[in-house]
């Protein structure tokens, strides 16, 4: 299996865990919370037979990556992810985020620039401000995150079932668009994951991407559910569409936050319509 080691802990490397498939131009994918790259097979499978190279890692903490006990924070993910596109040497590459991965795609734009980055996608975005606060009155309130912490402290495992059922909209969509064994599968990958990092991760998701926008030079695709139970639309994509120029925004109209797996085609093949324009100039 391939490693990039992207730090240490006391005497041990950090390894990140990635897969390397394909030719043609570089795709690289970023799985949500808490997941891994495995998650996102439906699009790894589209991209591969549409030519591209596709490329799927685990952030640490994560999947088949090390766990170490820190460095759960945007601009730690970010730098990782500048290791992977450094040593892979990418060039003109489409970076993909789902829920979770959405910050790392957007802090890496604003950290390191797009010189290796042709354009991004944003499915289920975290961005702009997820925490409520002073000047975002908009978003969700902090006690939540901290109901959310208390409970994988208490429980990890049955705190991961409530997550699925969210992820999926279960209830609903069980049968439909979700198998039992799609959702069970998915419980097992969020299961590898480390306690610390299912912890930590969720002060993540409060950063501030505000400042980060406006740094985005290359063109962004945002697709969210308005029936997206986990990062709730009015909050999150809907407000984030009008704050990036460069970016378009695609509504999915009753979908839930996982729409990887539960609108793959729709997904799948406005990614690759999108993938097919032109890139527009950089500012």
């Amino acid at each position: 299996m391939p490693f990039i080691t992207v730090g240490t802990e006391n005497s041990a490397p950090i390894d990140l865990y990635y897969e390397d498939h394909g030719s043609g131009k570089p795709v690289v994918l970023i799985a949500g919370f808490p997941f891994n790259g495995a998650t996102f097979e439906k699009a790894t499978n589209a991209l591969l037979n549409a030519g591209y190279r596709t490329i799927t890692y685990d952030r640490r903490g994560y999947g088949n990556s090390a766990q170490p006990a820190f460095g759960y924070d945007y601009n730690t993910f970010a730098a990782d992810l500048d290791v992977l596109m450094t040593e892979l040497d990418l060039k003109e590459a489409t970076l993909i985020g789902h829920s979770m991965g959405t910050g790392e795609v957007v802090r890496y734009l604003a950290n390191y620039g797009s010189q290796r980055v042709s354009r991004g996608v944003l499915l289920s975005p975290l961005q702009p401000m997820l925490a409520k606060a002073k000047d975002n009155p908009e978003g969700v309130d902090t006690s939540l995150f901290k109901g959310f912490q208390d409970a994988i402290i208490k429980d990890r495992y049955a705190y991961l079932t409530q997550f699925c059922d969210a992820f999926f909209n279960y209830s609903e969509n069980k049968g439909k668009l979700v198998s039992e064994d799609a959702y069970r599968g998915h419980w097992q990958i969020g299961a590898m994951a480390s306690a610390r990092a299912t912890h930590d991760s969720v002060t993540a998701w409060q950063e501030d991407f505000r400042q980060d926008l406006p740094k985005i030079d290359v063109p962004i695709l945002i697709m969210q559910g308005d029936k997206d139970n986990v990062l709730p639309y009015p909050v999150t994509g809907q407000r984030l569409g009008p704050m990036m120029p460069t970016a378009n925004l695609i509504t999915m109209k009753g979908a839930p936050h996982g729409i990887p797996w539960t609108h793959a085609d729709e997904v799948n093949k406005a990614i690759m319509d999108f993938m097919k324009q032109p890139a527009k100039a950089r500012a």
